[in-house]
């Protein structure tokens, strides 16, 4: 019978429709593209993106023999020119588009993905997202920073060479804004944060665990929007990911390798999309806001129903995902 569930920290409706009883075999997708010569982040190619911001590389800049660049995206969703100007039109708010596009490109490799490189890559390219954030919060127009990848065309990409994007805003998202009054709401009943809570439950239950080490889980949600979902939080209450100690990112790197790995195995290298939730730029949220990275594996489709209702219908039962995942053999950790 299907089950309706409530996210506990935004009040989420979800259907979870055991009922259409999917398995990974029933979600199809596509093959993978091969290398073209005109891709702007393969190596060789610096002349077709603008210069580079910041690059792992013993070279000159916008030139061959790097590990990791960092670029303007050719082209962003919103520029950094001018002041912020908003305006008022009756019941209508607008403002200028000011903000900043930012691309890191994880490899030189086109036919490689993140979660096949070594983990030291990996660990360089949470560095540099750590980096990029820090610098941009010195911009005090930007109040959120956003990191996220596409990887596949059904998931936005539209490039397939493996790279994660950065975009500051002038503005909090209402997604974030959510999350922190939800868990303003909790830690004002329980005085703990609801994440953290919500990490002792789960470690109790073990239902819904994918995988752990001494600082990081990865879990599938009580309520995930979507089949196979996973969410990775840090052990230790923390608000913000740029705020990761070093010696801690070896740890991140691993596990987010390992869950993505375990997503590739068992779902045969679907699209996705992942998102660091991570707190504002300005305002003290550190008591109650806990940052976490979510996984969201592109596997259906959002219709008139979901649209109608903003209730998300799921095909798949969260435990039996997580158990699926929990126990897929990978071959490369």
């Amino acid at each position: 019978m299907p089950e309706l569930r409530k996210d506990p920290i935004v009040n989420r409706w979800v259907i979870i429709s055991s009922e259409r009883g999917k398995r990974p075999k029933d979600f199809s997708t596509p093959e993978k593209k091969t290398k073209y010569k005109s891709c702007p982040f393969c190596e060789g190619n610096e002349q077709l993106t603008p210069p580079e911001i910041m690059a792992h590389r013993k070279n000159s800049p916008d030139s061959p023999g790097w590990t990791l660049r960092v670029v303007p995206n050719k082209y962003p969703a919103l520029t950094d020119e001018g002041g912020i100007e908003q305006e008022t039109e009756g019941l209508y708010d607008k403002m200028n588009g000011i903000g900043t596009h930012e691309v890191v490109i994880e490899s030189p490799d086109h036919n490689t993905e993140l979660e096949l490189l070594p983990q030291t890559q990996i660990v360089s390219s949470l560095e540099a997202f750590r980096e990029r954030v820090l610098a941009l919060k010195q911009n005090n127009r930007f109040k959120y920073i956003l990191i996220f990848k596409n990887q596949g065309e059904p998931a936005g990409a539209s490039l397939e060479h493996t790279h994660t994007q950065l975009i500051a805003l002038p503005i909090v998202p209402e997604v974030v804004s959510e999350e922190i009054a939800g868990c303003k709401k909790h830690y004002d009943k329980k005085e703990h944060c609801i994440y953290c809570d919500l990490i002792t439950q789960e470690l109790k239950d073990g239902r819904r665990i994918v995988c752990q080490n001494e600082h990081f889980i990865t879990l599938v949600p009580f309520a995930p929007r979507f089949p196979f979902e996973m969410w990775i939080l840090p052990r230790i209450h923390s608000a913000r990911f740029e705020e990761c100690e070093t010696s801690l990112l070896d740890a991140l790197a691993s596990l987010f390798k390992e869950s993505l790995l375990r997503m590739r195995t068992v779902l045969n290298s679907p699209p996705y999309n992942y998102v660091f939730h991570t707190a504002p730029v300005n305002g003290n949220h550190y008591n109650y806001y806990h940052w976490h990275i979510e996984i969201m594996p592109k596997l259906t489709k959002m219709a008139g129903f979901e649209q109608g209702t903003g209730f998300y219908i799921n095909p798949t039962v969260p435990e039996e995902d997580a158990k699926i995942l929990r126990e897929a053999q990978i071959k490369d950790k």
